[in-house]
């Protein structure tokens, strides 16, 4: 391998790991497919381009692709490789679980619109929500106090009786256990 596409190699890497950060699945699975022709398999560099190009097939949907590169890579003759290969396999390979839709929000669809609906669609949001966002003024709760109960709580007189027993008794027991 020369030099020359040893560089050319890391470029498309680079770049192929960018587009996936930007969610551009598409071009990053055409820069890592291009990185990987050019590294030779068996590779440290290679085996983690072919790792990322894994994470790109299965964001783009590509799941059997995935799926068919990690039973490959599971062989990889670095041992990290092998074995991060054997990780991925796992998650890809797990059952789907269902999410119930009350989990979901939809988000529509604005390429269907037409410019001008567009617009006027996001007019009217803008305004209900301006419109709803506006609180009320709340008015203070008048309580009528011929209605509230002041008589006083019996409890309190029978805590207040308790607590002073309990003080007399602890101040007895100081002057009675010290024969002086």
């Amino acid at each position: 391998m020369s030099v020359e596409s040893l560089d050319i190699a890391k470029s498309r890497y680079q770049a192929g790991k960018v587009a996936f950060e930007n969610g551009q699945y598409r071009e990053a699975i055409e820069n890592l497919e291009k990185a990987s022709a050019l590294l030779a398999r068996n590779s440290r560099l290679g085996g983690e381009v072919e790792i990322h190009l894994v994470t790109a097939y299965e964001a783009a949907g590509r799941t059997d692709d995935a799926i068919a590169l990690c039973e490959r890579l599971k062989r990889h003759a670095h041992f990290e490789i092998g074995k991060q290969a054997r990780r991925m396999l796992y998650i890809l390979k797990a059952p789907k679980l269902k999410r119930p839709s009350e989990w979901m929000t939809e988000i529509p669809d604005l390429g269907a619109l037409a410019d001008n609906e567009l617009k006027i669609s996001i007019a009217a949001k803008s305004t209900k929500s301006s419109v709803q966002q506006k609180p009320k003024p709340t008015e203070p709760e008048f309580v009528d106090l011929s209605q509230v109960n002041t008589k006083d709580n019996r409890f309190i007189w029978v805590a207040l009786i308790a607590i002073g027993l309990t003080i007399s008794y602890l101040v007895w027991l100081s002057f009675s256990g010290n024969p002086s």
